[in-house]
């Protein structure tokens, strides 16, 4: 197969396409032709595009490409958002010694054995959200199932986690979704990251005198962290430990409420975790691509890729890769199956960068999703759903709102 001509303009959203669960027709195209294709960004620098699964892998796990943002030739989709992420990079967006210097001193915070600790507590934040959305809504008219439920749930587990009061979450919140907004003014970006960084700054150096069970008390103890790189660090913990899982039980609520026949899979225990690999394969939040730089020559899929360039590891496409996700049996690629075997999407990236968060991640989807229909058999939508608010223009894909009844 050989790259397409022309080359594929990145963008971030996905109104171009008939189904809002999947990725933009262009990027499946592209990855129709070839795992690697030319692109460019949209000032009109090039990049590349790389699709297929076992490339986009490469991408996330060889040293030849840099998660450095530092670098001057790094991908970015605006010019405002690469002067905010170089002047002040977390973990995620800098290479090995310093991204496993910052990251190892949070590492402990999310292991498995630690998010298993915490399943009593998740399900008591879970049902509390649903009795209170349950008081406000059903019959008597609709409720806002991202507002009332899904923002909540993972927003109270991760500033239990971190030491952030749960009654700044306003401030925060929408600081987040500012900094994950391709259409707000650079200028008003660059306020939300200023406030947020500060915002966790005084809140960890109040820490030093006024110290809690949570990990901005814990920062603030060690000698080899600046002030500045905790609050950075805080960021990117607060911001993606709400964002994304709250956006994926929005979404996952939305397809299931499309798919009823699937839903009974969620009420065998043995079964959830196995049905949640398969809503974060399906869904891939992170659809605008995981940006990288070729640090040497190096050749992928068939293509050279130069020292230099540009790269998108599309993790949408990977996770559509028919030769690994399309057993003979199971539904397509393109279609929603929780008996499919999911568990080798790359949702959560793959390599060093891989995501941090991904064992609470799970905990907090697997535990939301079940206790939702379990406790609602009845749930419906309350609109059409072409009437849907689909949030096209974030980073992080998902529902402004999701109005349910019972």
């Amino acid at each position: 197969m050989s790259t397409p001509t022309a080359p594929v303009t990145l963008i971030p959203a996905r109104h171009d396409t008939a189904c809002p669960f999947a990725p933009p027709p262009a990027y499946t195209e592209a990855a129709s032709a070839g795992p690697v294709s030319r692109a460019e960004l949209p000032d009109g620098s090039p990049c590349w595009l790389v699709t297929g699964y076992q490339e986009v892998r490469t991408v996330l796990s060889d040293r030849r490409f840099s998660a450095d943002a530092r670098r001057p030739a790094f991908p970015f989709l605006t010019e405002g958002r690469r002067e905010l992420v170089a002047a002040n990079p977390s973990f995620l967006r800098l290479d090995d010694p310093e991204h496993a210097r910052l990251r190892r001193m949070v590492t402990g915070d999310f292991l498995v054995k630690r998010v298993e600790e915490m399943r009593p507590g998740i399900q008591q934040i879970v049902d509390e959200a649903l009795d209170r959305m349950i008081a406000r809504g059903g019959p008597a008219g609709p409720a806002d199932l991202v507002a009332d439920f899904a923002l909540p749930v993972p927003s109270l587990v991760i500033c239990l986690l971190l030491g952030v009061p749960y009654e700044d979450r306003e401030a925060f919140q929408a600081n987040s979704r500012l900094l994950l907004t391709t259409e707000a003014d650079d200028r008003d970006v660059a306020r939300a990251q200023d406030e947020l960084l500060d915002y966790l700054g005084r809140l960890a150096e109040r820490k030093r005198t006024e110290p809690g069970d949570d990990i901005l008390s814990r920062l603030v103890t060690r000698e080899d962290l600046s002030l500045r790189e905790i609050a950075s660090t805080g960021v990117l913990l607060l911001v993606a430990g709400h964002e994304t899982t709250a956006n994926m039980i929005g979404l996952s609520t939305a397809l299931l409420l499309r798919h009823p026949e699937q839903v009974a899979r969620l009420a065998d225990p043995a079964a959830v975790p196995g049905a949640v690999e398969e809503l974060l394969r399906l869904l891939t939040i992170v659809h605008t691509g995981v940006p990288r730089l070729a640090l040497e020559d190096v050749e992928l899929g068939g293509t050279l890729i130069r020292a230099g360039d540009g790269v998108m590891a599309m993790l949408s496409t990977a996770n559509r890769d028919d030769g690994l996700f399309g057993a003979e049996g199971h539904l397509g690629v393109d279609e929603v199956d929780l008996d499919r075997e999911a568990r080798r999407h790359v949702s959560f990236g793959f390599g060093v960068h891989q995501c941090l968060g991904q064992p609470l991640a799970r905990a907090e989807l697997q535990i939301a999703l079940a206790t939702l229909f379990r406790r609602l058999p009845g749930l419906r939508l309350a609109v059409p759903e072409e009437e849907l608010e689909f949030r096209t223009e974030a980073l992080i894909y998902g529902l402004g709102s999701l109005p349910v009844g019972w």
